[in-house]
Protein backbone atom coordinates (compact mmCIF):
# COMPACT_ATOMS: atom_id res chain seq x y z
CA UNK A 1 0.00 0.00 0.00
CA UNK A 2 1.13 3.40 -0.62
CA UNK A 3 1.20 5.90 2.27
CA UNK A 4 0.46 9.61 1.38
CA UNK A 5 1.52 12.42 4.15
CA UNK A 6 -1.25 14.79 3.20
CA UNK A 7 -0.34 18.44 3.68
CA UNK A 8 -1.58 21.98 3.37
CA UNK A 9 1.06 24.33 2.77
CA UNK A 10 3.94 22.90 5.01
CA UNK A 11 1.58 21.90 7.95
CA UNK A 12 0.79 18.16 8.32
CA UNK A 13 -2.69 16.52 8.53
CA UNK A 14 -2.98 12.83 8.25
CA UNK A 15 -2.20 9.96 6.63
CA UNK A 16 -3.67 8.25 3.63
CA UNK A 17 -3.10 4.80 2.61
CA UNK A 18 -4.17 3.79 -0.81
CA UNK A 19 -2.75 1.23 -3.89
CA UNK A 20 -0.54 2.49 -7.01
CA UNK A 21 -3.13 1.29 -9.41
CA UNK A 22 -6.12 3.83 -7.76
CA UNK A 23 -7.04 6.21 -10.05
CA UNK A 24 -6.12 9.97 -9.40
CA UNK A 25 -10.05 11.25 -9.55
CA UNK A 26 -10.62 9.47 -6.66
CA UNK A 27 -7.83 9.66 -4.35
CA UNK A 28 -8.64 13.71 -4.76
CA UNK A 29 -11.82 13.41 -4.03
CA UNK A 30 -11.40 11.17 -0.82
CA UNK A 31 -8.64 12.87 0.21
CA UNK A 32 -10.43 16.36 -0.06
CA UNK A 33 -13.41 14.67 2.04
CA UNK A 34 -11.18 13.79 4.76
CA UNK A 35 -9.24 17.29 4.64
CA UNK A 36 -13.21 18.72 4.77
CA UNK A 37 -14.27 16.58 7.63
CA UNK A 38 -11.51 17.13 9.96
CA UNK A 39 -12.45 21.00 9.72
CA UNK A 40 -16.05 20.40 10.50
CA UNK A 41 -14.82 18.03 13.60
CA UNK A 42 -13.00 21.29 14.60
CA UNK A 43 -15.60 23.27 14.00
CA UNK A 44 -17.97 21.62 15.81
CA UNK A 45 -15.91 21.00 18.84
CA UNK A 46 -15.16 24.95 18.81
CA UNK A 47 -18.97 25.03 19.22
CA UNK A 48 -19.93 22.94 21.42
CA UNK A 49 -16.83 24.33 23.89
CA UNK A 50 -19.25 27.43 23.75
CA UNK A 51 -22.37 25.36 24.44
CA UNK A 52 -20.78 23.75 27.50
CA UNK A 53 -19.94 27.52 28.63
CA UNK A 54 -22.93 29.23 27.90
CA UNK A 55 -26.17 26.77 26.42
CA UNK A 56 -27.90 27.14 23.05
CA UNK A 57 -27.20 29.40 20.53
CA UNK A 58 -29.82 32.74 20.35
CA UNK A 59 -31.94 33.19 17.79
CA UNK A 60 -30.28 34.97 15.03
CA UNK A 61 -32.68 38.42 15.78
CA UNK A 62 -31.36 38.08 19.26
CA UNK A 63 -27.81 37.87 19.32
CA UNK A 64 -25.86 40.91 20.35
CA UNK A 65 -28.33 42.65 22.15
CA UNK A 66 -28.55 43.58 25.69
CA UNK A 67 -31.58 42.53 28.04
CA UNK A 68 -33.15 46.34 27.65
CA UNK A 69 -33.13 46.16 24.03
CA UNK A 70 -34.76 42.26 23.61
CA UNK A 71 -36.87 44.01 26.24
CA UNK A 72 -38.14 46.83 24.29
CA UNK A 73 -37.92 44.67 20.66
CA UNK A 74 -40.46 42.15 22.72
CA UNK A 75 -38.33 39.34 21.40
CA UNK A 76 -38.22 35.95 23.04
CA UNK A 77 -36.45 32.88 23.22
CA UNK A 78 -39.21 30.31 22.31
CA UNK A 79 -36.49 27.66 22.35
CA UNK A 80 -34.97 28.25 26.04
CA UNK A 81 -37.69 26.27 27.55
CA UNK A 82 -38.11 23.66 24.91
CA UNK A 83 -34.39 23.23 24.73
CA UNK A 84 -33.22 22.39 28.28
CA UNK A 85 -30.13 20.22 28.92
CA UNK A 86 -30.49 17.11 31.31
CA UNK A 87 -29.96 17.61 35.31
CA UNK A 88 -31.23 21.43 34.44
CA UNK A 89 -28.95 24.21 33.97
CA UNK A 90 -26.92 26.91 35.17
CA UNK A 91 -26.55 30.36 34.21
CA UNK A 92 -23.28 31.13 33.01
CA UNK A 93 -23.58 34.79 30.72
CA UNK A 94 -22.82 35.14 27.34
CA UNK A 95 -20.64 37.88 27.09
CA UNK A 96 -20.43 38.85 23.30
CA UNK A 97 -24.59 37.75 23.44
CA UNK A 98 -24.59 34.84 21.28
CA UNK A 99 -25.81 32.20 23.55
CA UNK A 100 -28.65 32.42 26.01
CA UNK A 101 -26.18 31.84 29.05
CA UNK A 102 -28.15 28.65 30.18
CA UNK A 103 -25.30 26.00 30.05
CA UNK A 104 -25.68 22.58 30.98
CA UNK A 105 -24.32 21.72 34.93
CA UNK A 106 -21.33 20.58 35.60
CA UNK A 107 -21.88 16.83 34.96
CA UNK A 108 -23.28 17.46 31.77
CA UNK A 109 -20.33 19.97 30.69
CA UNK A 110 -17.78 17.56 31.43
CA UNK A 111 -19.33 14.76 29.59
CA UNK A 112 -19.27 17.79 26.44
CA UNK A 113 -15.55 18.36 27.26
CA UNK A 114 -14.48 15.13 27.38
CA UNK A 115 -16.36 13.86 24.26
CA UNK A 116 -14.68 16.63 23.02
CA UNK A 117 -10.96 15.76 23.53
CA UNK A 118 -11.51 12.41 22.28
CA UNK A 119 -13.22 13.53 18.94
CA UNK A 120 -10.00 15.47 18.42
CA UNK A 121 -7.23 12.45 19.32
CA UNK A 122 -9.37 10.82 16.49
CA UNK A 123 -8.22 13.44 13.70
CA UNK A 124 -5.62 14.65 15.46
CA UNK A 125 -2.21 15.36 13.33
CA UNK A 126 -0.12 13.77 15.89
CA UNK A 127 -1.45 10.74 14.38
CA UNK A 128 1.01 11.39 11.27
CA UNK A 129 4.07 10.57 14.02
CA UNK A 130 2.32 7.55 15.26
CA UNK A 131 2.44 6.23 11.70
CA UNK A 132 -1.84 5.92 12.39
CA UNK A 133 -4.14 6.30 9.35
CA UNK A 134 -7.28 8.66 9.08
CA UNK A 135 -9.69 7.92 6.85
CA UNK A 136 -13.79 8.62 6.46
CA UNK A 137 -14.51 5.99 8.97
CA UNK A 138 -12.18 7.99 11.51
CA UNK A 139 -14.25 11.06 10.73
CA UNK A 140 -17.53 9.10 11.11
CA UNK A 141 -16.41 8.29 14.02
CA UNK A 142 -15.59 10.99 15.47
CA UNK A 143 -19.03 13.08 13.98
CA UNK A 144 -21.28 10.11 15.85
CA UNK A 145 -19.50 10.33 18.95
CA UNK A 146 -19.73 14.47 19.55
CA UNK A 147 -23.66 13.76 18.05
CA UNK A 148 -24.39 11.09 21.06
CA UNK A 149 -22.71 13.33 23.73
CA UNK A 150 -25.19 16.57 22.42
CA UNK A 151 -28.30 14.40 22.87
CA UNK A 152 -27.16 13.04 25.90
CA UNK A 153 -27.23 16.73 26.97
CA UNK A 154 -29.84 17.92 24.89
CA UNK A 155 -32.91 15.10 24.55
CA UNK A 156 -35.21 17.24 23.20
CA UNK A 157 -32.74 18.25 20.82
CA UNK A 158 -31.48 21.80 19.78
CA UNK A 159 -32.91 24.53 17.98
CA UNK A 160 -32.87 24.62 14.17
CA UNK A 161 -30.58 27.98 14.01
CA UNK A 162 -28.08 26.32 16.29
CA UNK A 163 -24.62 26.28 14.17
CA UNK A 164 -23.91 22.67 16.08
CA UNK A 165 -27.21 21.20 14.58
CA UNK A 166 -26.49 23.18 11.07
CA UNK A 167 -23.00 20.96 10.95
CA UNK A 168 -24.71 17.95 11.91
CA UNK A 169 -27.05 18.37 9.29
CA UNK A 170 -24.74 20.07 6.78
CA UNK A 171 -26.95 22.63 6.30
CA UNK A 172 -24.08 24.99 8.31
CA UNK A 173 -23.61 28.36 6.32
CA UNK A 174 -19.52 29.46 6.31
CA UNK A 175 -20.35 32.25 4.29
CA UNK A 176 -18.21 35.48 5.39
CA UNK A 177 -15.90 33.29 7.24
CA UNK A 178 -12.10 32.22 8.00
CA UNK A 179 -13.78 28.83 8.03
CA UNK A 180 -15.16 28.91 4.02
CA UNK A 181 -11.54 29.73 2.95
CA UNK A 182 -9.81 27.07 4.32
CA UNK A 183 -12.49 24.38 3.00
CA UNK A 184 -11.45 22.53 -0.37
CA UNK A 185 -14.62 21.32 -2.17
CA UNK A 186 -13.67 17.68 -3.68
CA UNK A 187 -14.49 18.82 -7.41
CA UNK A 188 -12.07 21.59 -6.65
CA UNK A 189 -9.20 19.77 -4.70
CA UNK A 190 -5.69 18.88 -6.09
CA UNK A 191 -2.99 16.88 -5.62
CA UNK A 192 1.31 18.13 -5.81
CA UNK A 193 4.05 15.83 -5.05
CA UNK A 194 7.46 16.63 -6.18
CA UNK A 195 6.87 20.07 -7.38
CA UNK A 196 4.17 18.45 -9.93
CA UNK A 197 0.36 18.30 -10.01
CA UNK A 198 -1.29 14.96 -9.74
CA UNK A 199 -3.58 15.64 -13.04
CA UNK A 200 -6.99 13.89 -12.80
CA UNK A 201 -7.61 11.15 -15.44
CA UNK A 202 -4.53 9.41 -14.68
CA UNK A 203 -3.78 6.86 -11.85
CA UNK A 204 -1.15 7.19 -8.68
CA UNK A 205 1.39 4.53 -10.91
CA UNK A 206 1.86 7.30 -13.64
CA UNK A 207 3.52 9.62 -10.82
CA UNK A 208 4.86 7.64 -8.11
CA UNK A 209 6.06 4.11 -9.73
CA UNK A 210 4.76 1.12 -9.42
CA UNK A 211 6.89 0.06 -6.06
CA UNK A 212 3.75 -0.17 -3.65
CA UNK A 213 5.53 0.63 -0.54
CA UNK A 214 5.97 3.78 -0.94
CA UNK A 215 5.60 6.80 1.00
CA UNK A 216 5.18 10.26 -0.32
CA UNK A 217 4.12 13.45 0.85
CA UNK A 218 1.55 15.47 -1.03
CA UNK A 219 0.34 18.80 -0.66
CA UNK A 220 -3.71 19.60 -1.22
CA UNK A 221 -4.93 22.59 -2.41
CA UNK A 222 -7.38 24.39 -4.43
CA UNK A 223 -7.46 23.97 -8.34
CA UNK A 224 -5.96 27.22 -10.42
CA UNK A 225 -3.34 28.26 -7.50
CA UNK A 226 -0.07 26.97 -9.15
CA UNK A 227 2.63 24.78 -7.38
CA UNK A 228 2.74 24.67 -3.57
CA UNK A 229 5.94 26.18 -1.77
CA UNK A 230 8.39 23.56 -1.23
CA UNK A 231 9.63 21.47 1.25
CA UNK A 232 12.28 22.97 3.42
CA UNK A 233 15.43 20.71 3.15
CA UNK A 234 16.34 21.85 6.68
CA UNK A 235 13.57 22.01 9.29
CA UNK A 236 13.35 25.37 11.83
CA UNK A 237 13.98 22.59 14.46
CA UNK A 238 17.20 21.35 12.57
CA UNK A 239 18.28 24.90 11.67
CA UNK A 240 17.87 26.04 15.29
CA UNK A 241 20.24 22.99 16.15
CA UNK A 242 22.70 23.63 13.60
CA UNK A 243 23.12 27.21 14.33
CA UNK A 244 23.40 26.29 18.27
CA UNK A 245 26.51 23.71 16.73
CA UNK A 246 28.32 26.30 14.67
CA UNK A 247 27.69 29.13 17.48
CA UNK A 248 29.47 26.48 19.57
CA UNK A 249 32.51 25.51 17.49
CA UNK A 250 33.51 29.26 17.08
CA UNK A 251 33.67 29.72 20.51
CA UNK A 252 35.85 26.70 20.94
CA UNK A 253 37.77 28.26 17.81
CA UNK A 254 37.89 32.01 19.60
CA UNK A 255 39.34 30.11 22.79
CA UNK A 256 42.00 28.41 20.74
CA UNK A 257 43.51 31.46 19.11
CA UNK A 258 43.03 33.27 22.47
CA UNK A 259 45.47 30.60 23.61
CA UNK A 260 47.50 30.24 21.03
CA UNK A 261 48.48 33.96 21.66
CA UNK A 262 50.30 33.28 25.44
CA UNK A 263 51.45 29.69 23.87
CA UNK A 264 55.07 31.43 22.71
CA UNK A 265 55.78 31.98 26.70
CA UNK A 266 56.22 28.44 26.61
CA UNK A 267 59.29 27.78 23.86
CA UNK A 268 62.99 28.25 24.59
CA UNK A 269 63.49 31.45 22.41
CA UNK A 270 60.95 33.13 24.80
CA UNK A 271 63.05 32.19 28.20
CA UNK A 272 64.79 35.52 29.28
CA UNK A 273 67.45 33.01 31.56
CA UNK A 274 68.22 30.79 29.04
CA UNK A 275 71.54 32.15 28.24
CA UNK A 276 72.69 31.91 32.08
CA UNK A 277 71.74 28.60 32.40
CA UNK A 278 73.41 27.95 29.34
CA UNK A 279 77.13 29.31 31.12
CA UNK A 280 76.40 27.36 33.79
CA UNK A 281 75.85 23.94 32.34
CA UNK A 282 72.28 23.62 33.29
CA UNK A 283 70.53 23.86 30.41
CA UNK A 284 69.34 20.11 30.42
CA UNK A 285 68.90 19.38 34.20
CA UNK A 286 66.11 17.64 35.01
CA UNK A 287 64.25 17.39 38.19
CA UNK A 288 62.03 14.43 39.51
CA UNK A 289 62.84 11.14 41.17
CA UNK A 290 63.80 8.04 38.56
Amino acid sequence: MVKLHIKKGDESQFLYETTVDAPVDGVTEEVATIYNGRLKVQRICAEMDELAKHGITLPPNMQGLTEEQVSELKLKDEWAEKCVPSGGSVFKEDKIGRRNGQAPNEKMAELITKTIKEAKDLISKKKVDANVMVTLATVKEALDILRGAVMIVYPMGLPPHDTIKEEFENTEDLSGTQALLDVIEPPKASLWWAGKEMIRGKKLLDFVGKNDKTKIVVKIQKVGQGAPSREQVVSPEQQKEMMAYYYKKQEEWKKLQADSEDAYMDSEWADSHQLKRQFHGIKDVKWGPR
